[in-house]
């Protein structure tokens, strides 16, 4: 199992739908979450796309440098940039943050957005350029010189001069739920992406793809992009859930489902499905919540509960054929804490800094009178 976590750089804050409890996104807090981050043995962070985010590619070039074994998740976006740009951007952040780059590809689920960045094809024909997109990238990432006539794409003596250090090319990642996009899943990448549904539902998604992918002699890799809001007690979890959107009305739950409502995203409207804009249905599976998707686009429910409770329900997922987490929570840097102290230890983590690493000091918490090392006491001793 990996898990991921996330650098917000469309907006973080204590609660959602208000400017109560927000936080300024500055590059310095990015800093602090991606080392926080990677000091904690998380594997890698996502950078959104699109329009209210800071651009992924320069985010991910000033946070390398600054971090150790942190792998990016970066997305190209075919239609706002040539494949042979792209490319040559893999080659370079991929060289230069020694092989720590992984790419997530990015069709576009909003027309309105989409049209103001001068892209004006319909969904099935932003799959078809994305299929032409990556035939032509990684064909240039394997030192391949490219003479390609597509319906979208064409390009004549296209090449990379300077390869990627990951070979053939930095993995790609995709999400995307609608007929067109499975095809472009099963054809090119290398790990699935699903938003956080119900499991039943990602399973049957993953059975489907499998088959897909078998019938063209390929197998897939599957991850899942989902908040988490983990406390020490059920009890405590619940009620951070509440505090969560305890600012969203009902006027700002009708002006989002408004937005998702014009996009063409399978994906969007499935996640805006499991909530129906209803705040009072809010978990729709044990433990798994759909209150961020009243107002949030994207990734719209969160794993609540106590530590043990959420591992076993990422330990269903994992069931499933689920290897990759992708995970967030407000506000981000401490909550990246709170998920790696109270989640790592109660999962099998192929990335885990543990008393077997040297440069790892057990966290024992501040020495007693100077000489003695705490111990762990079960809260039934503190209590007699």
């Amino acid at each position: 199992m990996e898990v991921f976590w996330f650098i917000p750089t469309h907006g973080d804050g204590h609660y959602l739908g208000t400017s109560e409890g927000a936080r300024a996104v500055s590059y310095n807090y990015c800093k602090q979450i991606a080392q926080a981050v990677d000091e904690l043995g998380y594997t890698g962070v996502l950078i959104p796309t699109g329009k209210s985010c800071e651009d992924p590619w320069i985010v991910a070039s000033t946070l390398a440098p600054v971090t150790e074994n942190l792998k990016f998740l970066v997305a190209v976006r075919p239609g706002l940039t040539s494949p042979t740009l792209s490319a040559r951007m893999t080659a370079t952040l991929d060289r230069f943050s020694k092989g720590r780059l992984l790419i997530n590809v990015v069709a576009g689920g909003d027309p309105v957005e989409l049209a103001g960045d001068g892209i004006f094809l319909d969904h099935d024909a932003r799959y078809k350029e994305t299929d032409e997109f990556l035939t032509i990238w990684k064909s240039l990432l394997q030192q391949q010189e490219v003479d390609f006539q597509g319906e979208h794409l064409r390009v004549e003596g296209g090449s990379v001069l300077y390869p990627t250090i990951q070979k053939p090319y930095p993995p790609l990642y995709f999400g995307g739920s609608s007929p067109a996009a499975l095809d472009v899943a099963v054809d090119h990448v290398d790990v699935y992406l699903t938003w956080g549904e119900p499991p039943a539902q990602v399973e049957k998604k993953i059975n489907h793809l499998r088959k897909l992918a078998e019938a063209k002699g390929r197998t897939l890799k599957f991850g899942i992009r989902m908040h988490v809001i983990v406390r020490k007690t059920e009890e405590e979890a619940w009620k951070a859930a509440e505090e969560l959107i305890q600012y969203v009305d009902d006027e700002s739950i009708a002006s989002a489902q408004e937005v998702f409502s014009r996009m063409d995203s399978e994906g969007q409207r499935l996640m805006s499905k499991l909530n129906n804009g209803d705040r009072s249905k809010l978990e729709i599976s044990p433990n798994l919540w759909a209150g961020v998707g009243l107002v949030r686009g994207g990734a719209g429910t969160a794993l609540v509960g106590d530590p043990d409770t959420v591992a076993a329900r990422m330990k269903e997922y994992a069931d499933l054929g689920v290897e990759t987490f992708v995970l967030s929570g407000y506000p981000h840097l401490e909550e990246a804490y709170r998920t790696a102290e109270l989640l790592f230890p109660r999962l099998p983590l192929k990335n885990n800094k543990g008393q077997n690493d040297p440069n790892f000091i057990s966290p024992f918490g501040e020495i007693i009178a100077n000489q003695k090392i705490p111990t762990k006491k079960k809260t039934a001793d503190l209590v007699k």
